[in-house]
Parts: structure tokens; sequence; C-alpha cells
């Protein structure tokens, strides 16, 4: 998505260990109108698709995800990455993140994730896919199908995406960097 390219080209950030920074535009202050874009674009490349809900992780991936589930005017569903002391009947996984270097429990209510529903994952960045993964075992433990899933960027260099793929799963990425080596962006 030529749009999405552009910006990180111009404000992206690049730092050592393959980290890239989108949080003045993506994910602390948001852009609404490329927000909006992006979500159109996805919807677009989902659209053979019968999705009945989007799913996402707290919190980099709630915006997009809304905006998505707007558009397709399906209920949105977020992963709580840390297990409330007021939610019964859950689903439950292990997700490692990359960007803190730590586990977190991951939930979703069997309330609101339950067989027969058509799932869409919405994220911000695919890297190793960890996140994703984690969504397909509760998506899995709900007996609900996993229509796709879209991200607003990919580090193609990094594994996740293929992993994905190979699992026969539709993946959508709007950028995809083939490279942060030296801290210079190297979009595909």
């Amino acid at each position: 998505m030529k749009q999405l390219k552009e910006r990180i080209l111009s404000d992206g950030k690049c730092f050592p260990g393959g980290i890239l920074k989108v949080d003045n535009f993506i994910n602390h202050q948001m852009d609404p109108v490329l927000m909006r874009e992006m979500a159109k674009e996805l919807v677009r490349r989902f659209s053979e698709h019968n999705i009945n809900k989007v799913i996402t992780i707290e919190a980099s991936g709630i915006a997009p995800a809304i905006m998505v589930g707007d558009y397709l005017n399906v209920p949105v569903l977020f992963a709580k990455k840390n297990v409330p002391s007021t939610m019964e009947n859950m689903l439950v996984t292990e997700v490692f993140s990359f960007t803190k270097n730590k586990s977190y429990s991951v939930c979703v209510s069997k309330d609101y994730l339950k067989e027969g529903d058509r799932v869409l994952f919405i994220d911000d960045f695919l890297a190793n896919g960890n996140a994703a993964l984690g969504i397909i075992d509760l998506v899995n433990q709900a007996g609900a199908t996993l229509e796709g899933m879209g991200f607003l960027i990919e580090k193609g260099f990094q594994s996740g995406g293929d992993n994905l793929r190979s699992r026969g799963i539709h993946i959508e990425s709007l950028a995809i960097i083939d490279s942060l080596d030296n801290c210079t962006i190297t979009l595909k």
C-alpha cells in the first residue's frame, strides 16, 4: 500500500536488532486518516471471505481491528494479555512477545469466540508470528474458523510470514520490510 510505505520511509525509525518504530502514526500516536485507508484496503483484500468477527491482541492491533470491523459491520474482539479476575469461561494460550522479550497468558471469553465464528485476525506487525500462532490456538480451542490474517507491516526478513503461509492461511500485509540492516529501512 503506497501511502503506508511512504509513511514508513518518511516517519519510521529503525533501531539495532531489527526494530522498526512507527509509534508516531500507528501504535502510540495514530493517524486516523491513514488508519481508515489501511482498514479499507484490508477489507478489500479479504472481500471473498465470509467474516463475522474480527480479532486482535491488545494493544496495538485494536485501532486497525476496530476500523476493519466497522467497515465489515461485525464485532471486534481483542485478546487480553493478562487474565482478568472477572473473566469467566475463558480460553487461554501463551504468546511470546518479541518486542517485550517475555511471555504472556493471552485470553478471550468463550462467550465471544465460539464455534461457528468466521474470524479475521488483524494486527499492526507480523514478525516471528507468535501473536498469530496464539490467535490460531484460541480460534482452534473455540472451534471457530480462521478466515485470514491481515497485518499493517510485515518484517519479511523474519520467519512469521513464511510459517503462516506454509500452513495455507490467507495472509495479507500492507507493507513488507525486506531489511532493516544498518538501520536502513528497505521495503519490498
